[in-house]
């Protein structure tokens, strides 16, 4: 008998309770690791122009963007030589 499990039988990762279960459908979190802090911020790196861009809380669809907090937000670092955009809203 073949010892495989068919792909009906396979545990869903997707499946229990979520950690942010008991935020709003419109909420996120910080994606630093162990911050459980509701995100305010998105940045998006371009590593080709050495560029990090933070703005206010994106959309979401976007891969390559990072949400934080506004303590991370706020203490954000970037290699030397990189160039932080900050929009407006950001500003301290």
């Amino acid at each position: 008998m073949d010892d495989r499990l068919r792909l009906d039988q396979r545990p869903r990762f997707d499946e229990g309770p979520r950690l942010d279960a008991h935020l709003a459908v419109d909420e996120r979190l910080c994606s630093k690791v162990a911050c459980a802090r509701e995100a305010v911020a998105t940045v998006t790196f371009d590593y080709a122009d050495q560029m990090a861009a933070l703005g206010p809380l994106g959309p979401g669809s976007d891969p390559h963007a990072h949400d934080l907090c506004a303590q991370h937000a706020e203490r954000l670092s970037v290699p030397a030589g990189w160039l932080v955009i900050r929009h407006e809203a950001m500003r301290s």
